[in-house]
């Protein structure tokens, strides 16, 4: 007779490795956030005691993760030992590209910005696009003072998507050759790094997440416009891609106002696009008296004078049009306008954004303005790249 047994399940505490493993983290992150911290700094805000915060520390001064920075001064006692994250730990690079130019930007893993370098990209044959990629990282790596081999990261922003399920790069046509389904492995056989590539717009969101407008916000949308039109979608403090990774194409969106377009696969085309993208931007200021090389000259014109409050309002009912159809759908809390067509506009055009949104719109999300200096890309770029760097080797040693 076989007797039935129990099944016995494992006890739900975590190893001591775990444990060790996420007061290690717990230690690292608070390091990052606060700056240089003592011992007994780190223990109560852990909740560690003296002993555990030791040894904490010692083990991650063994692996090279954090280094003592001198000591503290001025209080009762001993002065005591204080530690930072050591900004030697491992490096990453970040990149924005557009059908111009590339900018790249080193930052050690504290998130301190090393060096930045541009390079125009006009003169790229296609097949160099890896080779021209390879030697901006590396001409940066340079100027940081950083030997060849030094980056664990590199996050690559681009005015397209990748297709989760081919690996193409999507709505990418202004980019010939960038279009390779090898497109990441030719990347990081040129760098010899591990390479992700993700949307320009949604790494401004991330930047604005991390260091800007939405620092304070889990459900927003970002307004990308200057060139081009695009958005990005944050739900619930995770961007949203769509399943073909085309999720704030908004480009594209069919808007009152504008032709419906047929053949989405010319250049630039797209409703949203045809009402508030630079060369539509360029024509109504045209029709208000204005002159300009780019929709960023003329906002930025208009925004300066009291004569430019016609062009202002009529391109703000624009962008609150396109507006309205997304906030009808996503509803978020937040909308920023982000690009340099909208930053050119300043505190005058947002106001106005806010009000014609309010009129035609009934979810009323607040309206604010991008509040990431330089290029809200590239600071996109290097944040995605420090968070898997983080990961990566914090998780480890």
């Amino acid at each position: 007779m076989t007797e039935n047994r129990r099944t016995t399940r494992p006890p739900l505490a975590g190893t001591p490795s775990l444990l060790r493993a996420i007061n290690d983290r717990a230690a690292l992150e608070l390091l990052l956030a606060n700056g240089p911290l003592s011992r007994t700094r780190i223990g109560s805000l852990t909740g560690l005691s003296k002993p555990t915060a030791s040894q904490l520390l010692a083990r991650l001064e063994a692996a090279g993760l954090v280094v003592p920075v001198g000591t503290t001064a001025g209080g009762p006692g001993p002065n005591a030992q204080l530690y930072q994250v050591n900004p030697a730990a491992g490096y990453v690079a970040g990149l924005d590209v557009t059908s111009t130019h590339v900018r790249v930007a080193v930052a050690d893993i504290t998130g301190a910005t090393l060096a930045e370098h541009r390079v125009a990209t006009a003169g790229w044959p296609v097949t160099g696009t890896a080779a021209g990629i390879a030697e901006a990282v590396a001409h940066t790596v340079r100027l940081a003072g950083l030997p060849a081999d030094a980056l664990h990261e590199t996050v690559i922003g681009i005015g397209g998507a990748l297709d989760p399920t081919t690996g193409e790069l999507r709505y990418a046509s202004h980019l010939p050759g960038w279009q390779s389904p090898d497109l990441v492995a030719d990347l990081e056989a040129a760098l010899g790094v591990p390479v992700s590539i993700e949307n320009d717009v949604n790494l401004a969101a991330v930047a604005e997440q991390a260091l800007g407008a939405a620092a304070d916000c889990e459900d927003f949308v970002l307004l990308w416009a200057e060139e081009g039109i695009g958005a990005a979608i944050v739900i619930g403090g995770r961007l949203h891609r769509g399943f073909t990774g085309g999720a704030g194409e908004v480009g594209y969106m069919p808007v009152p106002g504008a032709p419906v377009v047929d053949d989405l696969r010319k250049d630039g085309s797209g409703g949203f696009q045809d009402l508030a993208g630079e060369p539509a931007v360029l024509a109504l200021a045209a029709e208000h008296g204005l002159t300009a090389a780019s929709a960023e000259q003329a906002v930025a014109r208009a925004a300066a004078s009291p004569a430019g409050e016609g062009f202002l309002r009529a391109l703000a009912e624009r962008l609150a049009v396109g507006l309205a159809v997304i906030v009808a759908v996503v509803d978020p809390e937040l909308l920023v306008l982000s690009g340099s067509t909208p930053t050119a506009g300043g505190e005058r055009l947002r106001a106005m954004v806010a009000e014609e949104l309010a009129r035609i719109s009934l979810p009323r999300p607040e309206v604010r303005s991008s509040a990431v200096p330089g290029s809200p890309v590239l600071h996109g770029a290097l944040q995605r790249a420090l968070a898997t760097a983080r990961d990566a080797l914090f998780s480890t040693h």
